[in-house]
C-alpha cells in the first residue's frame, strides 16, 4: 500500500481540474489484448476505475475517454460508467481534446490526461496535470507530473481518481458516505 502523499504542487495542479481523458490500453486496461476463436477482441478493466470514475462524476468533473483503438467492448464499458465522451480510433488525440476542451469551455490547465505510452505524449506535453500509470513506457514516463502507484489495469485509474478527490476537498465527504452504507 502506497501512503505517501503527493507533492504540494500536484495537488495544486490537481486542485484545478475539471476535465479528466483517460486512456484504455495499459491505463484503464493492463494492455493485453486477447482474442476469442472469432476474432473479436476481449478486455479486463478493474472495478475500482470504474467506481473511482463515478465518483469524480458525482461532484461534477468532466471525463473523457480518448483511445487509439476502437473496440465495442470499450464502449459497452463506458456506457455503463456513464462516460458520454468517448473517442475511439484516435491517432491525433491531441487534435481530438483540442475539439473536446473547446466544446466544453475547459482550458489545458483544467485538464488532466493519464496515458502510458508515446501515443500518449502529446497530451502529456500540454495537459496541466500529466499521470503516467506506473508500468509506462520509459520514454514517456519523464513528461508526467505525477506517476501512479499501480499499474495499468490494476487501479491506476482510481489512484488518479483518489488523488483528484482528495485535491478538491472531497475525501471526508467519501469516507461518511461509505462509512454510512
Amino acid at each position: 500500500m502506497n501512503t505517501a502523499q503527493p507533492a504540494k504542487d500536484i495537488l495544486e495542479k490537481a486542485r484545478r481540474i475539471r476535465l479528466v481523458v483517460f486512456d484504455v490500453d495499459g491505463v484503464l486496461s493492463n494492455g493485453q489484448l486477447f482474442y476469442d476463436e472469432m476474432g473479436r477482441e476481449l478486455k479486463a478493466f478493474h472495478a475500482r476505475d470504474g467506481l473511482g470514475m463515478k465518483r469524480l462524476q458525482h461532484y461534477g468533473l468532466a471525463l473523457a475517454v480518448i483511445t487509439g483503438r476502437d473496440n465495442p467492448v470499450v464502449s459497452h464499458r463506458m456506457q455503463s460508467l456513464g462516460i458520454d465522451h468517448l473517442f475511439q480510433g484516435c491517432h491525433d488525440k491531441l487534435a481530438v481534446l483540442l475539439r473536446l476542451q473547446d466544446q466544453l469551455g475547459v482550458s489545458m490547465e483544467e485538464t488532466c490526461f493519464i496515458g502510458d505510452d508515446l501515443l500518449d505524449l502529446p497530451l502529456l506535453q500540454r495537459v496541466g496535470l500529466a499521470v503516467v500509470v506506473k508500468d509506462a513506457h520509459p520514454w514517456v514516463q519523464p513528461y508526467a507530473h505525477w506517476v501512479t502507484p499501480s499499474a495499468g489495469g490494476h487501479g491506476a485509474g482510481r489512484d488518479l481518481c483518489d488523488l483528484l478527490l482528495e485535491a478538491q476537498g472531497h475525501k471526508a465527504a467519501e469516507l461518511a458516505f461509505w462509512s454510512q452504507s
